[in-house]
Order: structure tokens, then C-alpha cells, then sequence
């Protein structure tokens, strides 16, 4: 059997469309990277030619803004697929994608996963599922940034972070995000990032320990 066959994570996406003999066909075009912590999957610009797998760990898409600050668009996890729009649109990826842990991704070329598209109805229909549930997030974070303050943001992303990748065993949140990172998600500076989680520890909605975040009040959090 192949390893792609076995592995557990293209059930979540749309490489669960596959089947047996495509996979046995992937399992022997696709290449496997170890990404370590603060190294680029790919860069703002850069033309890909194909599709990656994350096997394991979590990257964020990053758009450099006119100012130089990176604002982070989304968080990717195991079991996504990246480059999957600009594959399909043939143009440079619009995002960067930078580990946040050690990552393990595979990487699919172009004409493999073209290939699964053209033939494969169910795959395909998968993929632009996909990039469509993407558009519905872009316009959701777009009308949240345009309407939510700087502090109902943070409220929303720490419960997101807490529901999407857990807590360790002393409560804190597993993914651990430096305060300029926590600040390019909620779109402010890194002061003002800084000086909210101070206002939510004080208020003892969370506590605070170096980059660890442990969430004390959830009901509180989701008041605001």
C-alpha cells in the first residue's frame, strides 16, 4: 500500500477524491519537504507549479502591506492544501506561506494535479469548493475588519486559536504567536496589540507567561 494511500490527512481535503490508482500514482510523483520554523514555503510573487500537502504543523499566509508590515490572511494546518488558486488561475501566489512550527508538506506538480482535475469530476469539484469556501473567508475577514473593533478582533481570534488548535496540559494555547504575529491577525500594531492583552490579563478574562496565553474566561471573551 502506498503512503499516500495510508496517510490519514488527505481526508481532509480534496485529495479524498482519489482513488486507489491515482493515489498509487501520486505516492510516486510527489516529493516530501521538512519546513522548519520561520522558513517560507513559498514567497509573495513566486510561481509554484504545483500544489502542497501539509502533512503536519501550521504555516500563516502572509501579505506584505505598502508600510512593510505583514498582515496575516489565514492560518494553515495539517490536512490543507496550498497553491491550489493560483495553480488553477496560472499566476503567482499573492500570499507568502511561513512556518510557524516544523512543518512536513508534499508537494504535487502542476501537471499531476491538472491531470486528477481533468479526469477526476469529483476531485475537481473539491478543489473549487475549496477556493470558494477561501472567497467566503476573505469576505468575512474583510467585513470584520471593517466593522469590529481592535479589541473584539482579538477576543475572536484568541477563542479561534483555542477552539481550531487546542491547549497544551498547563491550559495555555498549544500555537504558540509572538505579539507581532497576534497583531498582523487582528490587523493593528503591535502596541496596540500589546496593551489589549495587558487590559485582558488585568481584567482576568486571560493570563499572560512570555508568549503563553491562557484563556480564564471564555464566556467573557465571547461577550465581547
Amino acid at each position: 500500500m502506498s503512503k499516500c494511500e495510508q496517510c490519514i490527512v488527505r481526508e481532509f481535503s480534496s485529495l479524498k477524491a482519489l482513488n486507489k490508482e491515482e493515489l498509487l500514482h501520486l505516492a510516486d510523483c510527489k516529493s516530501s519537504y521538512i519546513i522548519r520554523k520561520g522558513e517560507a514555503v513559498f514567497t509573495e510573487g513566486e510561481n509554484v507549479n504545483g500544489i502542497f500537502c501539509v502533512k503536519d504543523g501550521v504555516c500563516k499566509l502572509t501579505k506584505l502591506s505598502s508600510n512593510g508590515n505583514d498582515q496575516i490572511v489565514k492560518l494553515i494546518h495539517k490536512g490543507e492544501l496550498l497553491g491550489q488558486r493560483s495553480m488553477i488561475s496560472e499566476e503567482p501566489v499573492n500570499l507568502s506561506a511561513v512556518a510557524l512550527e516544523d512543518m512536513e508538506v508534499c508537494f504535487i506538480p502542476k501537471a499531476e494535479v491538472l491531470n486528477f482535475f481533468n479526469n477526476n469530476n469529483k476531485f475537481s469539484f473539491n478543489v473549487m469548493k475549496t477556493i470558494c469556501g477561501d472567497l467566503k473567508e476573505a469576505d468575512d475577514h474583510l467585513v470584520a475588519m471593517a466593522q469590529k473593533s481592535v479589541k473584539q478582533r482579538l477576543a475572536e481570534t484568541l477563542l479561534y486559536l483555542q477552539d481550531t488548535f487546542g491547549i497544551n496540559e498547563d491550559k495555555s494555547l498549544k500555537l504558540k504567536l509572538s505579539r507581532e504575529e497576534l497583531a498582523g491577525m487582528i490587523g493593528t500594531a503591535t502596541e496596540s496589540c500589546i496593551r489589549l492583552l495587558s487590559e485582558f490579563n488585568k481584567g482576568g478574562l486571560i493570563s499572560l507567561s512570555g508568549k503563553k496565553i491562557t484563556i480564564l474566561d471564555i464566556a467573557a471573551l465571547k461577550k465581547i
